[in-house]
């Protein structure tokens, strides 16, 4: 326990104080937590892939995504209608930024675990555009999410992702449930 302090101190410390984005649309971790025995190195390393995907969701700009999926990336748990691989991910982020297209990404904690990165992420923006059939108002979203990304050879090989989807429907105003 104490060596996962100290690595915490070492590495999360400097995360926690920076802002959430940086110039770049890269989002910082709010909190971010390594296994005991993981190196720093090894830390930061899968700490900075998965900053590129979660700058990719937080921004849009496809040239994060390229940087950090595997040209084998698998979407573990892919959405009806989605390409599996690397272009699924493109897809949706460009549909998704039609209907919202002020979607930001506040990336809440981020766990390391050897190969693992897991992610809990709250998007927000307003729902402007068109969703399906249904117009925007204007109206606020905000839902969550956790993604967890296995990491080799420096990139994502694949990802399972759970969304608020209830929530989101609800706030869009396609699903009216109590």
């Amino acid at each position: 326990m104490k060596h996962l302090l100290s690595i915490l101190t070492l590495c999360a410390a400097p995360l926690i104080a920076t802002p959430a984005i940086t110039g770049d649309g890269v989002p910082t971790p709010e909190q971010v937590q390594f296994a005991t025995g993981l190196s720093t190195q090894d830390a930061e390393g899968a700490l900075e892939i998965a900053q590129k995907y979660f700058a990719f969701w937080n921004t849009g700009n496809e040239d994060y995504a390229k940087a950090a999926l595997s040209p084998d990336f698998i979407d573990l748990n892919l959405p009806r209608g989605r390409a599996q691989g690397p272009t699924g991910p493109l897809a949706a982020s460009s549909g998704f930024r039609l209907a919202v297209p002020d979607l930001t990404l506040t990336v809440k904690s981020v766990y390391i675990l050897k190969n693992k990165v897991i992610g809990r992420l709250q998007f927000d923006g307003h729902f402007t555009g068109a969703f399906g059939e249904v117009q925007g108002e204007g109206q606020a979203i905000s839902f969550l999410a956790v993604d967890i990304y296995t990491i080799k050879d420096g990139m994502i090989t694949e990802n399972w992702h759970l969304e608020d989807n209830l929530t989101l429907l609800q706030q869009l105003g396609i699903a009216d449930i109590d």
